[in-house]
């Protein structure tokens, strides 16, 4: 008798080997990888069979009339805007995040609202009992919705549940890591488990038309547990964001094939749920108060909407040989050329002090436009002069310090200009070379080429502050 074939594959990257090791050689980590059984052979030589012949395929043009695929419009308004305008039939969207910031809340809010909207809906649990979910939705008020719920694990038994001519339309799957296919020789959770279990979910959303929602776990990383390839068997892919400390959640589309991506959505939780915000502008400065050394309020765009939201920025002596850059909300690399760019082509000493740099509100920022905000922020605290208090700051900043345009500024000016703010500290634009500072919808724009003039708005050109490497206090430079 043949010995059953074993294989070695790693649950962090997918890689197999052939023996067990306890690091993985293609990704690092420790303690990852776990038997499997190998799958069966395929044909003797490999490659296709010689008895066999392909269908012969027809191709078109890319011109041609293509209809808009349909949605489901849930009418929770940020939830339907993360994904394109709602849920498209026949797609699979993946949703991930850390335990507890509200995955499966958000998705028991967004079935009862199909469903109350005449749109069949089942809700598939395979981590918590029926008894559970109901206890939730009495607490969120949704336990009147009718919502077909179950629990189950087996992807056989969902997939046929599925097939009747009368199943629903949109189906919630709670979690894909507990989900097994019997012909797959492995555990729940599993790097093969979890592939093969969503390719059988999404052909089975392609074949009948059902929009299928996936609860993906994440790692310690905060990446969606599992194959990497499961991200790219789906046609959306949100994040969940936000930190424990605040009431604010970021609902992130980091893909989406049926609209835009790097779009937001922003949802306050209460004891009631995922609440809509439908002005995150104005809660993320909620809290700001003004004439604070350090602060700046930075315009930035979220997909295709503009956001308002403060940097806090603070320059303190170090007590370490080596100084500290902490960094919330920003890729800490970026602060390290920005405060190298002030140093080498301003001037500015930030010398051995601790920089601690904070995004307010729990939203993270990844486009450079907010490098000048964030040089805004760090030289007022460094000269202990705030930023005035009606003014958005905007701006890529270069290694030569040159400041550079930023796209959409427009929309970013009209979004300060709705909330209030007076002036706008933005890069010169392209075609405004050489015209001097104008009111433009009822907001001044100050323009600036160089990074320098960002900091004399600070310090007289004469007499640079420097901050003392040991004490606190600001000194003036002797000439």
């Amino acid at each position: 008798m043949a010995r059953p074939l074993k294989r070695f594959v790693c649950q962090s990257c997918g890689a197999v080997t052939s023996k067990w090791s306890g690091r993985c050689e293609s990704c690092g980590e420790w303690n990852t990888i776990v038997e499997e059984a190998a799958p069966a052979p395929g044909p003797a030589g490999g490659g296709l069979s010689r008895g066999g012949k392909g269908r012969r395929l027809e191709f078109a043009g890319l011109t041609g009339s293509t209809p808009q695929p349909p949605r489901y419009t849930s009418g929770i308004a940020e939830f339907d805007r993360v994904c394109g305008g709602g849920l498209v039939v026949g797609s699979a969207l993946l949703i991930g995040g850390d335990p507890g910031i509200g995955k499966s809340t958000l998705l028991l809010q967004v079935a009862a609202a199909l469903a109350r909207q005449h749109t069949a809906c089942a809700y598939i649990s395979g981590e918590e009992a029926l008894d559970q979910v109901r206890l939730r939705a009495e607490r969120l008020g949704l336990h009147d919705a009718p919502v077909q719920l179950t629990a189950a694990t087996s992807i056989r038994d969902i997939v046929a549940t599925l097939e009747r001519p009368d199943a629903p339309k949109v189906a919630v799957i709670d979690s894909i890591q507990t989900m097994w296919l019997d012909t797959v020789e492995s555990t729940p959770g599993t790097v093969t488990q979890v592939r093969a279990s969503a390719q059988a979910l999404v052909e089975l959303a392609k074949r009948r038309g059902i929009a299928v929602l996936l609860v993906g776990h994440v790692t310690k990383d905060g990446a969606i547990a599992g194959p990497r390839v499961l991200e790219h068997m789906v046609d959306t892919v949100l994040y969940f964001e936000g930190e424990r400390g605040h009431q604010f959640r970021i609902l992130r589309t980091v893909k989406n094939r049926f609209g835009p991506t790097d779009e937001i959505g922003v949802f306050e939780m209460s004891d009631r749920g995922l609440a809509d915000v439908a002005n995150p502008s104005a809660l993320f400065l909620a809290e700001r108060r003004g004439q604070v050394s350090g602060a700046c309020v930075f315009a930035g765009i979220e997909g295709t909407r503009p956001v308002l939201v403060e940097i806090q920025a603070l320059v303190a002596p170090s007590s370490f040989a080596t100084p500290r850059h902490a960094v919330v909300g920003w890729d800490s690399n970026r602060l390290a050329m920005v405060l190298a760019v002030l140093e080498a082509r301003c001037g500015v000493s930030i010398g051995a002090n601790d920089v601690y740099l904070n995004v307010a509100g729990g939203l993270r920022i990844g486009e450079p436009a907010a490098d000048l905000a964030v040089a805004a922020a760090v030289v007022s605290s460094l000269a202990d002069e705030a930023v005035p208090p009606d003014m958005v700051v905007f701006g890529e900043i270069g290694l030569g310090g040159e400041v550079r345009p930023v796209g959409q500024r427009e929309a970013r000016l009209r979004e300060a200009t709705k909330l209030g703010f007076r002036t706008a500290l933005v890069p010169r634009s392209q075609t405004g070379a050489g015209v001097p500072s104008r009111p433009a919808e009822g907001i001044v724009v100050d323009e600036i080429e160089h990074l320098a003039d960002l900091v004399r708005r600070f310090q007289p050109a004469d007499r640079p502050l420097k901050r003392s490497r040991r004490d606190g206090a600001p000194e003036r430079r002797r000439d």
